[in-house]
Formats: structure tokens, C-alpha cells, sequence
């Protein structure tokens, strides 16, 4: 997303962009997780260009269920869109199959049923390999604190009626260090069925890098200029959790980062947890792709959980 949309568009580079991809696959980061919604369009076609070039060694994940209306993104489950959408993705992303497709959100007027289906009907066709499941948004925003448990308990009631129609593969919701909430929530019924976990916003939309400074502001395209936790008010009382990523990572290493010991928490949820985080340049990739050697202990695990929670809205 950092590429191609939510994030300072005066930061985005197409060919910083396309460098941190390869850097990314360079390295055997090969998780590829895109939308059409993502530009929109542009994020697909985007990685087309290193698609075309490196097939192979990427593993494809497109999401699908969400659509520009004017300015405003509107869900679609109807089974025609379904089909139309996904056939575009393929001819965007320059191949023939999609590895993971993902419902980006349910439409409130079509049954799960049917649009899960239809979905299964593209597995059948040969242009989808395996079927995954979106909960984001269901732990941020004002009032998520409150609405939280609720709405991830309406994605487990979904997912249960999506399961009977055609098995479930992944889920992909936010988790983090200050977003924990799907680890007690979804987390569970993905390790009870061996689905596979993505957690998005590992780093909590930058935050958790420690480079943002509190009262630098963003640009008013940037989706954290509206987001409670990116005041600077909260940006500064928020700094205790980087401080505390921060103590973890330097008992692993002068050189690991509090972005590695986020990612390595992110990691320690369990062996079906795929963190996806978000990168814009080729050297986070890299920082990114190191995370994975760090090995957090459990007095890390116990210590970071004793963090207190963020101010702003959340978990």
C-alpha cells in the first residue's frame, strides 16, 4: 500500500517501488500481497512489471471485493463482478494464475455464500489457486476498542459459512505490537484448522519503526492524518512502546532495529502467522527481510506484553 496509495504521495517513486520488490525477492521475501483497490489498479500493475520478469519466485496474493465509486469504496460480492475483477488483476499482475485471492470485505447485501462461491469458481477455472478471507479494519478506527470483539466475531461467524462452501486458506487482519486484539480473536480459529494467518500492519502503519517524529504532521492524502493514534499528541505518549521495542532489540544486536523486534513479534504469534509489512524503499525491504533472524525470547515476549496499550483509538 505505501506504493501505490494511503501513505504521502509525494514519497511515492515508481522506480523505488519496483527496487524494493526485487530487493525484496532478492532476499527471499516472496509474498506478494496486492489489491485492485490499491491505486486503484496501480499497485497491480505495478507488480506486473517484476511479474513478468520473475513469475516464479513470487508467491501472488490479490484481494478482491472492494471498489472506487466516485470517492467513495464500496463493497461488491455480486459473482459477475467477481469474475470481471479477477480477470482484470490477471491481465494487470502479467500471469495466468492468482496464488492466494482474497475477499476484501463482505458485501452486506450479498449472502457470503454466493460471493464465496463464486470465488471457488475461479479456483475451478484454474485462475485462482487458493482462497483467503479479510477482517482488517475490524480493530481500528474510532470506537474500535468498543466494536472490536464484536465485529471480529461476526468475520469468525462469516468464515464458518464461507468454510462450508469451500475451504478456507488464509485470513489476513491487523497484528501488531499495539494492535494485538486478532491474536485473541482470529488467531485461534486459524490454528485450530491449519489456516494460514497474514498479519497485516505489522508495523502499525510506521509507528513502530520508531522514525516518525510526534508533531511532523502528514500529509492530508495520507491516511494517518486522520487517524487518532497519529495525533501528536498520541504520537508522543505513544512512544513508550517504540522505546520498549527498542530495550528488546538491543539485547539481540547493536544493529537490530525496533522495526525487526516488531516484525519478530508478529512472527512468535505462531508458525502459521505471515507477517506483511508495508515498504516504499528498498532499504526497509532489506530491514524487513532481516527480521526474520531475530529470535525473541519469552522474557521479550513477557516484557512487551506488558506494554501499555496506545492512546487513541484501538485495541
Amino acid at each position: 500500500m505505501p506504493m501505490s496509495g494511503a501513505y504521502a504521495p509525494s514519497r511515492r517513486s515508481r522506480e523505488d517501488s519496483l527496487a524494493t520488490v526485487h530487493t525484496a525477492l532478492d532476499l527471499g521475501a516472496n509474498l506478494l500481497d496486492t489489491a485492485d483497490l490499491y491505486g486503484p489498479y496501480t499497485n497491480e500493475l505495478l507488480l506486473g512489471r517484476v511479474l513478468a520478469q520473475r513469475r516464479d519466485e513470487a508467491f501472488v496474493s490479490a484481494k478482491v471485493g472492494l471498489r472506487a465509486d466516485g470517492q467513495h469504496v464500496v463493497a461488491d460480492g455480486r459473482p459477475g463482478y467477481l469474475r470481471r475483477a479477477c480477470d482484470a488483476s490477471l491481465r494487470r499482475l502479467r500471469t495466468d494464475v492468482i496464488d492466494l485471492y482474497q475477499l476484501h470485505r463482505v458485501d452486506p447485501d450479498v449472502p457470503v455464500e454466493e460471493t464465496w462461491g463464486a470465488m471457488a469458481e475461479l479456483v475451478a477455472a484454474g485462475k485462482v489457486r487458493a482462497l483467503g478471507f479479510c477482517a482488517l479494519g475490524a480493530g481500528t478506527g474510532p470506537g474500535a476498542g468498543r466494536r472490536g470483539d464484536r465485529a471480529y466475531a461476526v468475520t469468525v461467524r462469516h468464515l464458518e459459512r464461507a468454510q462450508q462452501v469451500f475451504p478456507v486458506s488464509a485470513v489476513q487482519a491487523e497484528l501488531s505490537v499495539w494492535s494485538p486484539r486478532a491474536a485473541r480473536q482470529l488467531l485461534p480459529w486459524c490454528a485450530a484448522r491449519g489456516v494460514g494467518f497474514l498479519a497485516a500492519m505489522p508495523l502499525g502503519s510506521g509507528f513502530l519503526t520508531g522514525t516518525l517524529t510526534p508533531g511532523e504532521g502528514f500529509e492530508p492524502r495520507d491516511v494517518r492524518a486522520r487517524h487518532p493514534r497519529f495525533t501528536a499528541y498520541a504520537m508522543a505518549a505513544n512512544q513508550v512502546l517504540v522505546a520498549g521495542l527498542r530495550r528488546v532489540a538491543r539485547r539481540h544486536g547493536p544493529e537490530v532495529t525496533a522495526a525487526q523486534a516488531a516484525l519478530a513479534w508478529v512472527l512468535a504469534q505462531g508458525p502459521q502467522v505471515v507477517p506483511v509489512p508495508g515498504a516504499g524503499q528498498a532499504r526497509w525491504a532489506a530491514e524487513n527481510a532481516r527480521a526474520a533472524e531475530v529470535r525473541l525470547t519469552a522474557a521479550d515476549l513477557a516484557e512487551l506484553s506488558e506494554l501499555p496499550e496506545p492512546v487513541g483509538a484501538g485495541d
